[in-house]
């Protein structure tokens, strides 16, 4: 599958690209989906929770919106759900920051300064009132907990053989 063997070498060119402070966005991509696996996810939203951050590849070219350019990437390989999850990463923390005291005393630094530019703390009703919102929220807490420099992730090899699962449905 071509597909598999593209995300496979986008994937890896996260390694030595920093967006956070602490982990790389590999480290970050593998730590977030292994939060997911963590707290049961199927493996649309483990995928998805990997793959959130692909746009911040150096083979992709630069983007100022990552959340849609991941989900214009990730639609035409795994489909929908996977994409639609992933672009929503930014509307969560959006809505995080807004609905919920205390959340964004949690972000990290680089987190609260990408905030601003996202638009800020707000509640966007074409995101909330999806059904896959719930979700969506979900893949938001494995990315706030996925910028630990001693947390486990996942291994390349794992994600690949989720995407190669989704891939095949």
């Amino acid at each position: 599958m071509h597909q598999l063997a593209e995300t496979a070498t986008v994937l890896r060119s996260l390694r030595g690209v920093w967006d956070e402070e602490a982990v790389d966005e590999l480290d970050h991509a593998l730590q977030s989906a292994a939060r997911a696996v963590d707290d049961g996810a199927d493996d649309e939203l483990v995928l998805a929770a990997a793959l959130h951050d692909v746009a911040h590849s150096p083979l992709l070219g630069p983007s100022t919106a990552h959340d849609a350019a991941a989900r214009k990437w990730l639609r035409p390989r795994f489909g929908e759900r996977v994409a639609w999850l992933a672009g929503a990463h930014v509307a969560a923390k959006r809505y995080l920051t807004a609905t919920e005291p205390g959340y964004a005393a949690a972000l990290s630094e680089t987190s609260v300064a990408s905030l601003q530019a996202q638009g800020g703390a707000g509640v966007d009703a074409a995101w909330t009132e999806h059904p896959w919102w719930p979700d969506a929220l979900r893949l938001r807490r494995y990315d706030d907990a996925a910028k630990d420099p001693a947390a486990r992730g996942l291994t390349v090899a794992q994600v690949l053989s989720i995407a190669e699962r989704v891939a095949a449905r």
